[in-house]
């Protein structure tokens, strides 16, 4: 089977940072520049130039020639709008009915393939802060029966919160859970400044209040913690987001930097290849599984 693409976004809050040596999750973080204001006119652009074999073509041709991917240049020299750019209906669903009717039955399967899981896994090695580390906190939002994190990975506080109880229950990494619906609650029951690293894994495309959920996470998360959103190219997609399922790949990069940048807070995702993981690591990236 073919790896699927994941691309994953790490955002770190707006804070005075400084390299935290020896700590083994703090970094230096270097200026941002801002990307792109996603419009449906840009959308549509892009699934133009996207669409034809000799656009692709080049796209392929400068992707082997730099060594970057054609995500990491579509974020260069852009800007975003004034105002958010979506409207209501894009954030509606096929099934309409209630999430807590479709979750109602646990599903104890993956939803990326083992390649991708081996990637975010690894990926999370590297970000996390060490195991055991006193005083830290992580929270997974929309959680199941796994996280995918580090394998015997623990803090003393690892909370998920997600849909079925009983696939919550299943989860060993968690020390504690929450059974929420954030499409009709997106308030987080969390202090302010709780949370070290908040993890997603291909959920964010389910969000029908994405913003409400964002600034929720912003809240909760410390200054120097960490927001890692991972999405795929896989979806139920009866349950997902309509500007999720009418566009691709690259879209659903620009979507989810579009949700960081206007909950504000949030210092702006950049986009890499995960093979470019080290050495991007101190600047907070948005990385392509």
């Amino acid at each position: 089977m073919a790896s699927v693409a994941s691309p994953l976004s790490v955002i770190r809050p707006f804070s005075a940072l400084r390299l935290t040596a020896g700590a083994g999750f703090g970094f230096g973080v270097p200026p941002r520049r801002l990307f792109l204001g996603l419009g449906a006119s840009f959308l549509d652009q892009l699934r133009r130039m996207t669409s034809s074999y000799g656009s692709r073509s080049l796209t392929t041709l400068a992707w082997q020639k730099q060594g970057v991917s054609p995500i990491e240049q579509v974020l260069k020299d852009v800007e975003w709008p004034d105002k958010f750019p979506f409207k209501d209906e894009d954030f509606s669903r096929f099934d309409e009915s209630l999430d807590s009717l479709f979750y109602s039955e646990p599903r104890f399967v993956t939803h990326i393939d083992d390649p991708a899981i081996s990637a975010l896994t690894k990926f999370y090695s590297k970000v996390f802060p060490p195991s055991n580390t006193p005083g830290v906190c992580l929270l997974d939002l929309c959680s199941s029966w796994v996280c995918h994190y580090p394998a015997g990975y623990k803090q003393d506080r690892i909370v998920g919160m997600g849909m079925n109880e009983d696939e919550l229950k299943k989860n060993q990494v968690l020390t504690e859970y929450i059974v929420r619906d954030l499409n009709v609650n997106p308030k987080l029951p969390f202090e302010d400044n709780s949370f070290d690293v908040i993890t997603n894994v291909v959920s964010v495309d389910y969000l029908t209040k994405p913003i409400d959920v964002f600034k929720e996470m912003q809240r909760i998360l410390k200054p120097e913690g960490l927001a890692i959103m991972s999405f795929s190219n896989r979806c139920f997609w009866t349950k997902a987001i309509s500007i999720w399922t009418s566009t691709g790949d690259v879209d659903h990069a620009y979507i989810v930097g579009a949700y960081f940048h206007y909950a504000s807070g949030f210092e702006p995702p950049m986009m890499g290849m995960l093979d470019h993981l080290l050495p991007l690591l101190a600047s907070g990236v948005l990385f392509q599984l």
